[in-house]
């Protein structure tokens, strides 16, 4: 049985990648990731922002630099440069002990200067970066163009620093999503991941105060990512990982059909443990061998290919809808 991928140009053993998450954050439980079957790793993401906060953070510890701009300088280029080493110390660990792809996750919402530290993890040893960009679109004072140009700047500055392929995670706030899509890949993305699940705030109506206890994803979710794999998958020259609301193998099936190359699991690993991913291979595998198909390619695409269910999933209106 053969569940060989490829992956923007990356060869995986399967086709279930751990997506950047706390499940990725250090080497003990990325060793169980890796020991219980993961095709590939995306670390857990670095953030843009955090490099400015480590600069906060040291300057607090003593305002006497506030009063000396050659020291502010300094701070700003250590506290940078001990971020993105402990980064690198990660990757490096993980690559001696492995050699299971690993792809870096920047989760940022600017082209500004840090794209050059995307070189470092290369050399460090990564085999593709995935840039989760979450601009979101709640301020009045940008239009659909300007967020959207955004998106297409840093990966355009990205590809300028690196050669390993890079992955575009994005969630589905856009006024047209095949539109950025294809604007993505015209800039260089190797590879589109659908979707980014964003916070998702609630209201405690006897608090009055909001809660946050809906991270985790459930199955239901999984509608939103195939419909958009489906459409996209026969149009883009890229990869297409799929993500959310995928937790068992029938999740997993869906999305291949639907397009999808390579799967991004959180919420099922974090309900059930990284060794679910066992179980999620073997029932992968009895699925295959009950339908007689001997490798993943023999099912992908295999429903949006089919253009009377490619129609399907353009519908957005029911033409008609009985219920009991």
């Amino acid at each position: 049985m053969d569940l060989s991928v490829n992956y923007m140009g990356i060869a995986l053993k399967n086709p279930i990648l751990v997506g950047s998450s706390k499940l990725t954050a250090s080497f003990e439980s990325i060793k169980k990731c890796i020991e219980h079957g993961a095709g590939a790793i995306v670390l857990k993401s670095i953030f843009e922002e955090q490099l400015l906060t480590n600069v906060d953070k040291l300057l607090e510890q003593d305002d006497k630099y506030v009063y000396y701009p050659q020291a502010i300088d300094y701070i700003n280029t250590y506290a940078k440069y001990q971020g993105v080493k402990e980064y690198i110390d990660l990757i490096k660990k993980v690559r001696s002990y492995s050699d299971v792809p690993l792809i870096a996750s920047i989760n940022c919402v600017s082209a500004d200067e840090w794209p050059s530290f995307s070189r470092q993890f290369e050399q460090a040893g990564v085999n593709g970066i995935e840039l989760n960009i979450a601009i979101s679109p709640f301020d009045t004072e940008y239009d659909s163009a300007q967020i959207e140009q955004i998106y297409v700047d840093i990966v355009r500055e990205v590809k300028k620093h690196t050669s390993v392929p890079v992955a575009v995670k994005i969630g589905n706030y856009f006024t047209n999503v095949g539109h950025i899509t294809k604007r993505l890949v015209e800039a260089g993305a190797d590879a589109l991941v659908l979707f980014n699940r964003f916070y998702r705030p609630d209201i405690n109506i006897d608090r009055a105060e909001i809660i946050n206890d809906n991270f985790l994803s459930g199955p239901q979710e999984i509608s939103q990512s195939l419909r958009w794999v489906a459409l996209l998958s026969n149009k883009l020259n890229c990869s297409i990982a799929a993500s959310t609301g995928i937790h068992d193998y029938v999740g997993v099936v869906k999305q291949i059909m639907a397009g999808a190359d390579t799967v991004q699991l959180c919420s099922a690993l974090y309900n059930k443990g990284t060794g679910y991913m066992d179980t999620l291979l073997l029932d992968l595998k009895k699925w295959m061998h009950k339908n007689n198909y001997k490798s993943i390619d023999d099912f992908k695409s295999k429903v949006s290919a089919n253009d009377e269910y490619s129609e399907a999933f353009k519908r957005i209106q029911y033409m008609k809808r009985s219920i009991e």
